[in-house]
């Protein structure tokens, strides 16, 4: 995914009350809709810098445009999910990366 780009960070807060802070990895199309590659920012698990290999979960969500520039994400179900990872190994796999 693309390093050179600024990183952007998403705060939310959960059904239980908790909150946490997503990364957005990369914006993509697939069959008209926007999607994001999300994966979830955990401080104390992760120590090792911005610049760390490391292995880190993603998940996709929707991208819905909403009033004033602003977005919402929403959760995508796991047979969506399964075609979304296909699609974004298929793009960075022709692309070289």
């Amino acid at each position: 995914m693309d390093q050179e780009h600024e990183r952007e960070f998403v705060n939310y807060i959960d059904d239980d009350g908790n909150e946490g802070t997503l990364e957005v990895l990369d914006y993509f199309f697939y069959n008209g809709e926007e999607y994001a590659v999300i994966t979830v920012v955990d401080e104390e698990e992760h120590e090792h810098g911005e610049d760390c290999d490391c292995e880190q979960d993603v998940f996709f969500m929707k991208v819905t445009q909403l009033e004033d520039d602003e977005v919402e994400l929403e959760p995508v179900d796991d047979e969506l999910a399964d075609k979304l990872l296909e699609v974004i190994n298929n793009q960075y796999t022709e692309d070289g990366e």
